[in-house]
């Protein structure tokens, strides 16, 4: 049996933004239920964020609609000023005026409101990463991506990514400007974008899975829990977590998957980066592989 190489420990969003491949999805970071309000441990998420960047994270994905506002305010009071080489990717195109209550706001005057509320609440000229939070069904599509590319042109946004796309809307979207992200659900226990992300690989697209430890109910494919029998057997043979190795086999499918687990305890964040380290076997790779179609 032998092992397969991880792919490089960095990848180069839109050719010029080089990150490593775990990174931190900093949701989590607010108030509950519904991700609303301030994070009611605010120095403890100070901590958290610092700390991840001191162990090398330099990718931290958040969005207006975390809080709202107040996930990017908290980043901005841990870590600026900023390294040099911090990417911080935010979203705009969701407005939540209460934590059961989340409208999606794709029309171009709402984007240009968001994406300057954020600029803001981080204390930044430029966005390195701006994503459409989702597609509005009320707003043709292409208005959306328009207003993004007209931000970029006025040097709000550096690069413009989607999140929450199929592949017909991210061509679509790609006619009007580069798109340098994906990021939509994926999972070893939920696959139901595979095309897409195989579409991204092939297009050298960033993809940035979402819900990568299963922690969303699944509407397909098993739970993570579900599938913890074959994750704890192969975990156990390289002395880590079932969960460590879900993340691992996300590293191994792609050199464009950056990974965004989120946590609010610093020891479960160091057990995230770990998996970083952890090179599978062959046939463990193989197994997982097939786990979406037993």
């Amino acid at each position: 049996m032998n092992k397969i190489s991880m792919p490089a420990n960095t990848f180069a969003i839109a050719s010029d933004l080089a990150v490593n491949r775990i990174g931190y999805g900093a949701m989590r970071l607010t108030g509950q239920p519904g991700n609303f309000g301030a994070y009611p441990d605010w120095d403890g998420g100070k901590q958290l964020l610092q700390r991840a960047v001191e162990l090398g994270v330099n990718f931290i994905d958040t969005a207006e609609a975390y809080g709202p506002g107040f996930n990017e305010e908290l980043i901005a009071d841990a870590l600026y000023p900023y390294p040099e080489n911090l990417v911080i990717a935010t979203k705009g195109g969701i407005n939540k005026p209460a934590p059961d209550r989340i409208q999606t706001d794709g029309r171009p005057e709402n984007l240009r409101r968001g994406c300057e509320a954020s600029l803001q609440r981080l204390k930044i000229e430029q966005i390195a990463l701006y994503q459409l939070h989702r597609p509005d069904p009320n707003v043709p599509f292409l208005e959306s991506v328009g207003m993004l590319a007209t931000l970029q042109q006025e040097g709000k946004i550096r690069h413009v990514g989607l999140s929450n796309v199929t592949i017909d809307q991210l061509q679509a979207a790609g006619e009007i400007t580069a798109i340098a992200s994906v990021q939509n659900r994926f999972s070893i226990s939920d696959r139901t974008n595979e095309d897409l992300f195989n579409y991204c690989t092939k297009h050298n697209i960033a993809f940035i899975p979402y819900g990568s430890l299963g922690a969303h109910p699944l509407k397909r494919g098993a739970p993570l829990a579900n599938a913890s029998g074959i994750l704890a057997e192969i975990a156990h043979r390289h002395g880590v977590k079932p969960n460590q190795i879900a993340l691992a086999w996300l590293l191994h499918r792609a050199p464009n998957i950056i990974l965004i687990p989120g946590t609010t305890t610093i020891a479960h964040l160091e057990e995230n980066l770990a998996a970083n380290s952890i090179d599978l076997l062959t046939d463990e790779v193989e197994t997982l592989n097939q786990m979406a179609l037993a």
